[in-house]
């Protein structure tokens, strides 16, 4: 759309040019770094960083109405670098040029409301995020969005070459930085480590698929990160897990997303969020905290944290009401279907302390709350979801259960609406949905099929072998005949089809 048909109080901020002064900060020591290198930790105390902007303030001589308005005039561009989370590029990365922008499609997940039966059962309005719908089918586009453009910023100034991109993942992490990466092609090359025989099929193949180097690791992911942290300690490699600040950046337009989908109206909002390495929920409270300071949404949403019984660290460190005797506690994971998520030491656990209690200040009251629920409960609430119009993951079925949980302790009233994390694609998670229905998950996940959940495939073959057919053998067409008679018959006595009037 040409920009002399926008109004003209739009037209000077419709396509941003590079400013800002962006550095790294410390959450230890607070010491300040430039964003010009690699950096993933503080050299001085080994802490890690958030992203700011030095100039952050002059943002704010905007009114939060104009920003309003430039974010709904920019949808209507159609510059690559601006369809995706850079519509946001003010919040996320302003010194970003537009041309070291990568964009494969990310971002600007569709926001589904519940189904009338669905809400009715959990007893109150709620959306399904489906933020499976990204690129590689899962929200970690966002932030690799952010992470490789920032990389390639760095090429194109001629400050970094040769890249090799690294990354610990149960899954979804390896399978965009894989994609994102391929993206780049000769500049960049990506290796992934993954915990052995605790990633799906489905998963798996994504990296492998991108032409990633895949390593498998014996035990859990929290063993996988401490090599890669390993690696990126003394190797020059670029490490993509959520320890990278910009992950952050990119992460915290789900926030923005949601805000301009309810026309930046967030009273009575609530967003339930499952937490795995905890990079997620930072950048979700950070994304709504920038927009509230910047009045462009006057209210800041609940941000509720779910975690399984399996792996609940930042469930634990909640625990306790005291925030002087709070310690964090990494636990020993035990398995769990949300795979995502089943993280025992998050890295981005100093951030959730400080972004919460930042959050919670700005709010004037307690605005950010953790619950624990059951393996049991997250598999029944993904199958219900699913079976209702959703295409929930399992960290999906974890936030369900996690809202169920919340109302019930009386986290969340009744006239507030809730907005659902659904991190993944319900595919990448299948085998899992395959095992319930087979009565075949293993004793440690503490699952017991519900048979009114339970959907398996009906093979429907005639009663006489002469008229089972196959590719390699095909009836003649009287044997057809009886074969679309028979097979019909018999699926519409299963189906209690009462036959029409000639």
């Amino acid at each position: 759309m040409k920009t002399d048909l926008f109004p003209e109080h739009i037209r000077p901020h419709l396509i941003p040019k590079p400013k800002g002064e962006l550095y790294y900060q410390c959450l230890g020591c607070g010491a300040q770094h430039s964003v010009e290198k690699l950096l993933y930790v503080c050299p001085k105390c080994n802490a890690v960083l958030m992203i700011h902007n030095r100039h952050q303030e002059e943002l704010h001589k905007l009114s939060g109405t104009l920003w309003q308005q430039i974010f709904d005039y920019r949808k209507m561009l159609k510059i690559p670098a601006l369809k995706g989370i850079y519509r946001y590029h003010e919040f996320i990365g302003p010194i970003l040029p537009l041309d070291s922008i990568i964009y494969l499609g990310e971002g600007h997940t569709p926001q589904i409301e519940a189904s009338e039966f669905l809400q009715e059962k959990v007893g109150i309005r709620f959306f399904y995020k489906n933020d499976g719908q990204n690129p590689s089918a899962s929200f970690k586009d966002r932030g690799m969005a952010s992470a490789l453009s920032s990389i390639k910023y760095l090429i194109d100034q001629g400050l970094v070459s040769d890249v090799i991109a690294v990354c610990a993942s149960t899954g979804d992490t390896s399978a965009a930085a894989a994609l994102y990466a391929s993206y780049l092609g000769p500049l960049i090359k990506s290796a992934v480590l993954l915990p052995h025989k605790k990633v799906t099929a489905q998963q798996l193949s994504q990296p492998l698929g991108s032409g990633a180097r895949v390593f498998e690791i014996p035990g859990v992911f929290d063993d996988c990160m401490k090599v890669v942290e390993q690696l990126s300690t003394r190797y020059p490699v670029a490490l993509l897990n959520s320890k990278n600040a910009w992950r952050i950046l990119g992460q915290e337009s789900y926030s923005y997303e949601i805000a301009q989908d309810f026309d930046w109206n967030m009273t009575h909002k609530a967003v339930v969020v499952p937490i795995g390495n905890a990079g997620n929920i930072s950048a979700v409270m950070n994304g709504f905290l920038k927009f509230f300071k910047a009045g462009i949404i006057d209210r800041l949403p609940k941000v509720i944290g779910v975690q399984s019984e399996h792996a609940d660290p930042v469930y634990q460190y909640y625990l306790e009401p005291d925030k002087a005797r709070r310690v964090f506690t990494p636990v020993d994971t035990r398995p769990s279907v949300a795979q995502a998520a089943m993280i025992g030491n998050p890295v981005s656990m100093p951030r959730v302390v400080a972004i919460a209690e930042e959050y919670n200040q700005a709010s004037g009251q307690n605005n950010v709350f953790f619950v624990q629920v059951t393996e049991q409960a997250i598999m029944d609430w993904q199958l219900t979801a699913n079976q209702n119009g959703h295409i929930a993951c399992t960290q999906g079925g974890e936030c369900l259960a996690g809202l169920v949980k919340a109302k019930a302790m009386g986290l969340i009233a009744l006239n507030e609406t809730v907005v659902l994390d659904a991190t993944a694609h319900a595919i990448k998670f299948s085998e899992f949905q395959d095992l319930y229905f087979k009565n075949r998950i293993p004793g440690p996940y503490h699952i017991v099929p519900d048979p009114e959940r339970v959907n398996l495939p009906e093979l429907v073959s005639p009663e006489n072998p002469d008229l089972v057919q196959s590719q390699e053998k095909r009836l003649e067409k009287s044997e057809f005949a009886q074969f679309v008679q028979e097979i019909s018959e018999k699926i519409a006595q299963k189906m209690d089809l009462t036959p029409v009037d000639p």
